[in-house]
């Protein structure tokens, strides 16, 4: 290491990169971790980058994953740079002291985005922030969409996933030379990036590798392999080639987002379909990865999870959906109940629980708590090991998107004063609450408690919302009860006439994905 304040020279087991100083931070970005995944390594698992001679400048972002734009209607709330070139398996490191022998801890984040959107250049990820309290902060992009998760009969799958375990090893194998603690380290994401997190905890090739894990609005799960091989072959039919890795590595590569968007527009977290996703695979995935969580695997991992209050919000503001959604009335209830293979008795337990709520609500909320609460509590409630959960209530200034889905994320980041944090939050967000809910997942990275009681048959939750943050024990108890007799397994009803509509106008406003 050169102690340069102007350009600090760190030295990777590939070669040295130069990065830059920041306001007091040392930031390398772009920084190889694997071979560029196309050519001959297209659908393949990665390998490792070319090592190269003198001194590679990582001062710019590199390239991101390919992947489609988001629509103008969920462009309005989310920001998603996209950074041309084919070496995209990069990462970016923030450091306070990028000098071997500090010692600290790591925190490794995987972004979100459905596996199809999102890489580590979006600006509310920004490890200056964590860098400042003490944090080497590691951001990852990894493959996307087909590319990442198609399932193919001659390809291993989830490429996307072993590209984050790639990267992990780099991390374990080369942070000790920007100040890190190899064995220090917590791997976080939010929505698809805590899905993937979940994953790689529970994942015997990974042991070792992680000693805290953070996962918001994200539970470890996997993908019904029929669901993937759908998505596969309406893009074959689409394309007019068979439904193999050979067939579509030849097909060009934005011709292959195209078609990937528009079939993408048939799956939605409220009414599901067809949709890429993590798989058990016999190999990285051996099995579900929350049964193996709380059957003992990952073994001293302590965990910090939860959601926020309306993430259904994000799925269904965008183009107006919630009133038409409302309107339905029944008819939306039983579409929710045919995702959620749940009886009658559940949607009646949330109407009386909620007497004056819309049918957009109940429908949302129904949808949230089968896709993210009720797994996060299993695995909470299934954990030997500590794990603490939370929940952000405050709501954004935004008309109408209440405590949605990635809301969180500016006060998690302390980034709210980037104008693309704005653009979900609105104007004014409180900082007082950014500083504590940063300041608390500072405090998980670096010691193991993020300052509240740890979960038990109590159900402490910290709740981060107008006012203080405080605890309130079992906040959600009494609609999760609701869902402890799960009706009989039984296919999906078909999709009432009524609700078709909603489901074209989910297609032309692109809201049908996570996020």
């Amino acid at each position: 290491m050169t102690a340069d304040r102007v350009n600090p020279v760190t030295r990777t087991p590939y070669g040295a990169v130069r990065g830059r100083w920041e306001q007091g931070v040392a930031v390398f970005r772009g920084i190889p971790y694997a071979a560029p995944p196309f050519g001959p390594r297209r659908f393949r698992p990665p390998t490792p980058p070319e090592p190269w001679d003198g001194v590679r400048e990582a001062a710019a972002f590199g390239p991101t994953a390919p992947k489609p734009p988001y629509s103008e209607a969920f462009a309005q709330y989310l920001s998603d740079p996209a950074v041309p070139g084919d070496d995209c398996l990069n990462l970016n490191v923030w450091t306070p002291d990028p000098a071997p022998g500090a010692r600290l801890p790591v925190l490794v984040w995987l972004h979100g985005g459905a596996l199809t959107r999102g890489s580590s250049a979006v600006p509310v990820y920004d490890g200056r922030t964590f860098a400042r309290d003490g944090v080497v902060f590691v951001s990852v992009n990894y493959r996307l969409g087909v590319e990442g998760y198609g399932l193919f009969p001659d390809a291993p799958a989830n490429p996307g996933l072993r590209d984050q375990l790639a990267a992990l090893h780099w991390v374990h194998e080369s942070i000790g030379a920007f100040g890190g603690d190899p064995d220090r380290v917590t791997l976080g994401g939010q929505s698809a990036g805590a899905i993937s997190t979940g994953a790689l905890v529970a994942a015997p090739q990974a042991r070792g590798l992680v000693r805290r894990a953070v996962l918001q609005s994200g539970p470890p799960e996997t993908t019904d392999r029929d669901k993937v091989r759908r998505m596969v072959r309406r893009m074959a039919n689409r394309l007019k080639v068979p439904a193999t890795a050979e067939a579509f590595a030849a097909v060009d590569r934005d011709q292959l987002l195209r078609v990937q968007a528009d079939i993408g527009r048939l799956g939605s977290p409220i009414l599901g379909g067809p949709a890429f996703g993590i798989v058990t695979d016999g190999d990285l995935v051996p099995r579900d990865p929350l049964e193996a969580l709380t059957d003992g695997a990952a073994p001293g991992v302590e965990l910090l999870t939860g959601w926020t209050r309306d993430e259904y919000r994000l799925w269904l503001v965008p183009g107006g959906l919630v009133e038409r959604v409302d309107r339905l009335g029944a008819v939306a209830l039983a579409g929710a109940m045919a995702r959620c293979r749940c009886g009658s008795e559940v949607p009646r337990g949330y109407r009386a629980l909620r007497p004056d709520a819309g049918t957009a609500e109940l429908v949302g909320q129904l949808v949230t708590d089968h896709l993210l609460r009720v797994p996060l509590h299993r695995l909470a409630d299934g954990r030997r090991d500590p794990s603490y959960v939370y929940e952000f209530a405050w709501p954004s200034r935004r008309p109408g998107m209440g405590a949605c889905h990635a809301l969180e994320l500016g006060f998690v980041f302390d980034s709210g004063d980037e104008p693309d944090a704005r653009k979900l939050a609105g104007e004014g967000a409180p900082q007082d609450l950014a500083d504590a809910m940063h300041g608390a997942w500072v405090r998980f990275v670096t010691d193991g408690s993020p300052g509240w009681e740890r979960w038990d048959t109590h159900h402490p939750v910290q709740v981060y919302g107008d006012g203080d943050p405080h605890v309130e024990h079992g906040p959600r108890d009494r609609e999760l009860a609701l869902w402890t007799t799960p009706a009989p397994e039984a296919p999906a009803p078909a999709t009432p006439p009524e609700l078709r509509s909603v489901v074209r106008r989910l297609r032309r406003v692109g809201a049908l994905r996570r996020d």
